[in-house]
């Protein structure tokens, strides 16, 4: 599919998740077959305002483009000022968060509250598509109640005023992740829009992705918390498609990747940083191992890369004999 200019290789999206999807994390996921990642949520005053840590959440390198930067905000000068900066920076695609219902953004007037405030909204898309020529996406959530109309309103007035595409997570601000998505919305819009509709919501495995294209008609499938465990599911999903079965993951495929996304996590945070991330994160990647729990337990005391690896050693050889 195309977004834009934008040729993916794969309809399988990686969603932009706050405080998760930082380069390491989406150079794994890249090279394990997703056709987009996308940045954390970046403030757009951040960049404006030339705030250090909010800049070095625009590195990027080669290997994961095509790249989209998500920017939030709620105020149309700023948002297309730093779209201008994004762009300069060799981003592929900007994504408009209109759906975090976080109320430190919201109380703002960003994220989801911007589905309360079209008006702004629409300002927002139109200033960006004038300081731009590189795709313009939005993604949003089903509004502030179960009708699903201000979702379509808002897919309208992005489509009408130059977004290329539209995410859509259909779960209400105040449901935030409870309760189940409702697909029918995707459906909905889908219909009212030309341009690509992208499904968002209660994809845990690659048949759930199957399942949303082919109820929803959908144009790509975008998958966030499912791949915190399972960076491996957007290649199940390609294979789900072209051969009708699913490859399995491995434990050695499970600690291989725990090897590689320390690597990539110290390679960009450094190993002080980037150990006491991993104390977390390394136990994503242990579920459905045998004694996860033990395993995610013990890596809460890593300090070092050492530590860290020989945790991962000790447990291969634990599961995996040769």
């Amino acid at each position: 599919m195309k977004i834009g200019n934008v040729a993916l290789l794969y309809p399988t999206i990686l969603a932009p998740l706050a405080g998760i999807t930082n380069l390491a994390f989406r150079r794994m996921v890249k090279a394990l077959g997703c056709g987009l990642v996308c940045t954390e949520m970046i403030s757009a005053k951040g960049l404006v305002y030339q705030s250090d840590q909010t800049r070095q959440m625009l590195a990027s390198v080669a290997e994961e483009k095509p790249l989209s930067v998500q920017l939030f905000g709620a105020d149309p000068d700023a948002m297309a000022e730093a779209a201008a900066m994004v762009e300069a920076a060799g981003a592929d695609i900007i994504d408009i968060n209109c759906g975090c219902a976080v109320k430190k953004v919201m109380k703002n007037g960003a994220g989801a509250a911007l589905m309360k405030n079209p008006e702004t909204a629409q300002q927002i898309i139109a200033r960006m598509r004038r300081a731009v020529r590189i795709p313009l996406t939005i993604k949003m959530r089903s509004g502030w109640d179960a009708s699903g109309e201000q979702a379509v309103r808002l897919a309208k007035i992005a489509e009408h005023n130059g977004c290329d595409a539209v995410a859509i997570h259909p779960r209400t601000a105040r449901q935030r992740f409870s309760g189940a998505a409702d697909w029918s919305l995707i459906a909905k819009i889908k219909q009212e829009l030309s341009i690509p509709v992208i499904g968002n919501g209660d994809i845990r495995s690659p048949e759930d992705a199957l399942g949303m294209v082919a109820e929803t008609g959908c144009d790509a499938v975008m998958i966030g918390r499912a791949a915190l465990g399972n960076p491996w599911i957007f290649a199940q999903i390609h294979a789900l498609m072209e051969t009708g079965t699913c490859p399995p993951v491995t434990p050695d495929m499970r600690f291989d990747m725990m090897q590689r996304f320390l690597d990539l996590t110290i390679d960009q945070f450094g190993e002080e940083i980037a150990c006491k991330m991993m104390r977390g994160r390394l136990g994503w990647l242990a579920r459905g191992l045998r004694d996860a729990t033990g395993f995610r337990t013990a890596a809460a005391g890593i300090y070092a890369k050492t530590d860290a690896e020989s945790l991962i050693r000790m447990y291969r050889e634990k599961f995996c004999p040769s």
